[in-house]
């Protein structure tokens, strides 16, 4: 893992994290307890802060990264994002679901209980509804989340990134 100090700034890391071999975390970097960087995720607090709450995962290959002086990126508890995925100077709530392959641009707000559909493009400055689905290029809302989905998917996902990281730290 590369974990880079940079401008006096150094990633701070709750309990019980796990960081993979290969993950990049850079800079003014926060993060809660029972989080995980996977393989080849990047985390770049260079530029601005990034503030991640408790329960997040960043699968491979995904980006967290911000805009110089104007935009960074907050993440809320309980949020998995998805292989491949860039979040960029942008707030994501709690509960929330980040599909594989989506982005999501700056001042991007994401409300809690909410999924971006994989492959999903926010562009800059779209407003998610919380407990919504958002899906397609520039993404729109199709439809809104039942509960059930939202204690389904988001909480199963988000709790089997807990028990994954638990096997390598063995």
């Amino acid at each position: 893992m590369i974990i880079k100090t940079i401008n006096g700034k150094s990633p701070q890391m709750g309990k019980d994290c796990f960081i993979a071999d290969n993950a990049v975390i850079v800079g003014d970097v926060v993060m809660g307890d029972q989080c995980s960087i996977w393989f080849n995720a990047v985390i770049r607090g260079d530029v601005h802060y990034i503030k991640m709450g408790h329960k997040v995962n960043v699968q491979d290959g995904a980006v967290v990264h911000c805009t110089y002086l104007k935009a960074p990126t907050h993440i809320g508890n309980n949020v998995s994002i998805g292989h491949n995925a860039i979040v960029h100077g942008c707030t994501i709530r709690d509960n929330v679901l980040v599909g594989m392959g989506s982005i999501i641009m700056d001042d991007c707000v994401v409300g809690s209980n909410s999924i971006i559909a994989a492959g999903a493009v926010l562009t800059q400055g779209t407003q998610v509804p919380e407990g919504s689905i958002f899906a397609g290029m520039p993404a729109k809302k199709i439809k809104d989340i039942s509960p059930e989905l939202s204690r389904g998917e988001i909480d199963r996902i988000a709790n089997n990134y807990v028990k994954y990281a638990s096997w390598f730290k063995e």
